[in-house]
């Protein structure tokens, strides 16, 4: 989040920013902030958390990151890489692939211009390209959600207690 940030606050220096930091600004103003991922969140400046519908903290994330955000779509990714040693290499590569979609739309949408980088802004400042941005974060959800279930099963299969034999194994 660059909103409101002195110019050591932004965090990838290197790259410029689609729009000057006031018109930035302006378009956090003008839009209701909607975050529920907490890990995206901690990164708002100060006088931008203030702005978000709703307050996050890491004791009620479960409760208040939704299914259909990028972040949480992303996140799919780690968890299928940490259980890799107990998932079916298919299923961690399409999260693999899910996380690079969803980090893709978060950078084309992002404030910075990413055109050398062969990404063309979402512009999200404007009606379409907010379109634009709920249709690309719809279909990647619908995915994030069926690669959700496959991982959810996958995970609870894991977890069945293997029958009781009768042996004691005292």
């Amino acid at each position: 989040m660059v909103f409101q940030a002195a110019p050591e606050q932004i965090r990838h220096t290197g790259v410029p920013l689609r729009l000057s930091p006031a018109d930035t600004d302006e378009v956090v103003r003008s839009l209701p902030l909607r975050c529920t991922h907490f890990d995206a969140y901690r990164f708002f400046t100060g006088p931008a958390r203030p702005l978000n519908l709703t307050v996050l903290d890491r004791d009620t994330q479960v409760h208040d990151e939704q299914p259909g955000c990028i972040h949480a779509g992303m996140d799919l990714y780690k968890w299928a890489h940490k259980l890799s040693p107990l998932l079916p290499a298919e299923l961690v590569a399409d999260a693999f692939d899910l996380a690079l979609d969803f980090r893709e739309l978060d950078m084309r949408a992002s404030p910075y211009d990413l055109s050398e980088f062969a990404l063309d802004p979402i512009r999200i400042e404007d009606a379409a390209g907010r379109a634009d941005y709920v249709r690309a974060q719809t279909r990647l959800s619908d995915r994030s959600q069926q690669l959700r279930s496959r991982l959810i099963d996958t995970c609870r299969r894991l977890s069945v207690p293997e029958l009781d034999t009768g042996t004691d194994r005292s």
